[in-house]
């Protein structure tokens, strides 16, 4: 099992921002990690002001993103919404 921890440092305090586990199958043979490192590219430039889509500021704006761009399968995947969310941090 694959598992990636994200959390964010600050002075004299370490907070858990996403545990997920990218090995987590998903559907038809597609697993987390597959849909993070497909819509990755795509989020990072949004992040960074390169796209014509304004960069997301809350979990809810994350998760219909996501749904809307996952190739083939438009279901809610927490893990992945999780992982965005914690890159982001957006609270």
């Amino acid at each position: 099992m694959k598992i990636i921890i994200i959390f964010e440092e600050t002075n004299k305090h370490i907070e858990i921002m996403a545990k997920i586990n990218l090995e987590k199958h998903i559907w038809e043979g597609w697993t987390v990690g597959d849909f993070i490192n497909n819509l990755e590219p795509m989020f990072d430039m949004i992040m960074r002001g390169q796209s014509w889509k304004k960069p997301f500021t809350t979990k809810q704006e994350v998760k219909e993103w996501c749904m809307d761009m996952q190739s083939g399968y438009k279901k809610h995947i927490p893990d992945v919404v999780n992982y965005f969310v914690a890159k982001a941090k957006i609270k």
